[in-house]
């Protein structure tokens, strides 16, 4: 698997980056971060599109489509950016918002954090619709699946139909018990990563069997035969393969996983600093990875962010389904 760093010339990411994420339909990399700038790199043309600066850290992005992202900044505004024109108009407030999310078939942009609420936001009418409050604690991670909402809050996962919103679609506790990190949806469900480096599957409809919902732990015992405790930070589906993923740590590791054999396929060589986000390409060819410090730990290396880019080919792709066969 070929590895190249994307190049930032003289003006690279200057501090933490929150968040990374592949457009829907081209090789356009989102890339959100504390130095108060959302970049756009054009990763074909290696070339960095758009750099939109601002006064406040960025904790969150995603895109509406290839021309239009969000993002969410510690001074609680959603924003959204038209990325061919350089334009930024402000949606509204969200006060500790901490992640954002837009859903295509409905037109809304949803934001959550750590005042305990879910916003979500009309775009077209640029406005406030509705606000899910009492959440029972602090939203630490968001993700969507079309209709299909998923909130990590504690131990557990919360999922909502956006057609129905006053409607709890169903709750589910996780089999960890220590607080999750990271929600994501793949493998006809979704998949959480801890705090203290495990990693649970679970489906969303109900009528799977138990047998398909699982845990694991990322690293192996120690020798001294204790687990060795890492948070997960992300974890990412591959779009053309759905039971591949791949997850990353604070440490710097990042393995690849098939959720059909539950075993790990290979783990790719260490990052210099923390696996602070992942993405695939839309056509699951590319994978980037976010090598940042993550305010986490105090002995974090506070070393310039990086972003790696592995370019998955034929051969990967023949052994990836190879093993998912198996």
């Amino acid at each position: 698997m070929k590895q190249t760093c994307l190049s930032f010339g003289s003006n690279p990411i200057r501090d933490a980056i929150s968040r990374i994420r592949f457009a829907p339909h081209s090789n356009h990399l989102l890339i959100s971060s504390w130095d108060s700038s959302l970049r756009l790199y054009d990763v074909d043309a290696c070339k960095l599109r758009l750099e939109a600066s601002d006064e406040y850290p960025l904790l969150d992005c995603c895109f509406a489509d290839d021309s239009l992202a969000f993002s969410a900044a510690t001074d609680g505004l959603l924003r959204r950016y038209d990325l061919n024109s350089g334009d930024v108009d402000r949606i509204g407030n969200h006060d500790e918002a901490t992640c954002v999310e837009y859903s295509n078939e409905t037109s809304l942009a949803i934001t959550a954090g750590w005042d305990k609420k879910i916003k979500f936001w009309d775009t077209r009418l640029v406005k406030s619709l509705q606000c899910l409050e009492n959440l029972g604690g602090e939203v630490e991670s968001m993700s969507l699946s079309e209709f299909h909402l998923m909130i990590a809050v504690g131990t557990s996962v919360s999922t909502y139909d956006l057609r129905k919103l006053s409607k709890l679609d169903q709750a589910k506790e996780s089999f960890m018990d220590v607080q999750i990190k990271c929600v994501r949806p793949g493998f006809e469900g979704f998949a959480v990563g801890s705090f203290d480096g495990r990693v649970a599957l679970e489906y969303v409809n109900d009528s799977n069997s138990k047998s398909g919902r699982y845990a694991f732990r990322c690293h192996p015992k120690k020798k001294d035969g204790r687990h060795h405790i890492v948070p997960v930070n992300d974890i990412a589906f591959n779009p053309c393969l759905p039971t591949i993923f791949v997850t990353g740590d604070n440490e710097g590791y990042a393995s690849t996983w098939d959720a059909q054999s539950k075993k790990r396929l290979y783990e790719l060589p260490r990052f210099p600093n923390a696996v602070a986000s992942l993405s695939y390409s839309y056509d699951g060819l590319l994978l980037a990875v976010a090598s940042s410090y993550t305010y986490q730990e105090a002995n974090e290396r506070e070393e310039l962010p990086q972003i790696f880019l592995h370019e998955i080919n034929d051969l990967n792709i023949s052994s990836l389904s190879a093993g998912s066969s198996k």
